[in-house]
Parts: C-alpha cells; structure tokens; sequence
C-alpha cells in the first residue's frame, strides 16, 4: 500500500465534517419538501412514484443549496438531476452495507465498547480533496461521487447507493490535529465488483483495497474535527493494544446525515498490516 493512497491501510485524509451534504439528508428533505407529488414511505421517496415536475427538482436543488450554503459550499445548477436521481432512489432498505466479517468485540455493562471487524478486498472509488475548509472538502468530494453514482460513469446507468461512505483521516503525531487532506470513498456494489463502471471524472480513482482488520466504535452526534480527534482519543484509551493499530491514519464512516439529530458514525482504527 502506497503511503499517498486512499486505501484503509493507509492515505492521505481526514474525516466527516458536520454539515456534510449526504446520505440520509434527503430523508430529511422530503419531509422539508412535503409530499404533495411524490409517494413517500418511512421518509424517502419510492421508486414507483411518478416522475418529478421540473418544479420538484428545482425544489430539490435549492434544498441542497440552501443546506450547502450554510458550510460556504456552493452546489452548481448541474446537480439538479444527480440530486433527484439519488433522492428517488434514496430507500434505507435499497443501501447496500459494505459486507464483513464480525470477529469478536468488547463489552462493558451490556454496552459494546468496540467491535473487530474482517474486511475483504474489495473496489472503492476514491476522490481527494484538499479545500481551504474541511466541511468544503467533504462536500465537493461527495458531490463527485454523486455524479459517478447517478449515471455518470461508462456505463451511463444508476449504480446504486451503498454505506457507510468512508473519509480516511490524517494525524499528526501527537494525534492532536487533522491534515487538511480529505479522501472520501464509496463501496463499489457487489454485483459490480469485477467490473466497476470506469467514472467520467478524472478525480475519481476506482482502487482495490486488501483486506483489512479494523477495530470500530459507533458514536453519534457532530463528525466534525473536535469530535473526531475525541473518538480517536477515546478509542484508543479502550483497546487492549493501540500500538498493534495505525498511529496516524483513522477512518470515519457515516451511516446517516451529519444535519440529522441522530446521527449514526463510526471511528475505525486500522490493525498493521
């Protein structure tokens, strides 16, 4: 693994910013958007709805730039339709998990304090980002993959949401700030792992990562530079070995929008090869 990739086992990032624009913001937005023309269950849109008025997808737009603008994200005009793609098809049930295997984990009271995960090898499209502020990373680098996922690949096909969406983060020794570097990656399906649609963007690198062994801890709440820096503290006071993990290389994953009030976040600590 090069030390300037974006694979678990070591790049170049930092994490989630609160305020990111994803994922389960647009559970949120269809309740913000009303259901006047779309067919709405558990708060996402159905697939079997009837297609969009331009009015709706100028709704939609100016949702995302209302949310975006409040982080100095400006979201162009031509996220129109990625937005409304990626909302229609929006289905907690539709989101396909990043599969591993559980190997053990640590319990205190009934609580589970961390988990040991296997990870396999596997195909992740990654885009780097490097922004003056990080929430303005996270956000233009999502957007890009947005557009991969929402037809704009070789394929020309929707190829489907898939969580949780992963930021590598960067330390500096004493663990005490993040480099300013974002790398944001997402799970290519599982259908599509041998052959992963190629993207149109020229920043966006399809990689094949090893396996991986991470130690993860769910938190909920901010994914922003504070709270990050605490999860890595707090993790690695609970781990039996931190020394056997990465000391300078973490991973933020997020289930859920960071806006939303119960967030669902984890940090992972990557085992040494």
């Amino acid at each position: 693994m090069q030390r300037e990739g974006c694979r678990m086992s070591g790049g170049v990032q930092e994490p989630a910013a609160a305020g990111m624009i994803t994922l389960d913001d647009l559970d949120n937005m269809t309740d913000e958007l009303g259901s006047d023309s779309t067919n709405i269950r558990n708060g996402s849109i159905e697939e079997d709805a009837e297609p969009m008025e331009d009015g709706e997808q100028d709704r939609l737009l100016n949702y995302w730039q209302t949310v975006a603008r409040g982080h100095q994200v400006e979201v162009p005009n031509e996220m129109a339709q990625p937005i409304q793609q990626l909302t229609r098809n929006n289905s907690t049930e539709g989101r396909q998990r990043v599969p591993f295997l559980l190997l053990n984990h640590k319990e205190k009271c009934g609580e589970v304090l961390y988990e040991k995960r296997q990870y396999g090898q596997a195909k992740w499209a990654c885009v780097k980002m490097k922004e003056e502020r990080y929430e303005q990373s996270i956000c233009l680098g999502f957007m890009k993959l947005m557009r991969y996922i929402c037809e704009q690949n070789n394929s020309g096909q929707y190829i489907g949401m898939t969580i949780p969406i992963l930021t590598i983060v960067h330390t500096d020794e004493a663990q005490s700030e993040l480099c300013r570097s974002v790398t944001v990656a997402y799970y290519v399906p599982t259908h599509l792992q041998g052959e992963p649609p190629q993207p149109t963007d020229q920043d966006i690198i399809i990689e094949e990562w090893p396996p991986t062994v991470v130690f993860t801890r769910s938190f909920g709440g901010a994914t922003n530079e504070e709270s990050i820096l605490r999860e890595i503290r707090l993790l690695a006071e609970l781990l039996e070995s931190p020394e056997l993990c990465l000391q300078d290389t973490f991973i933020v994953a997020g289930y859920t929008n960071p806006a939303a009030a119960n967030r669902q976040n984890e940090i992972w600590f990557l085992q040494r090869p």
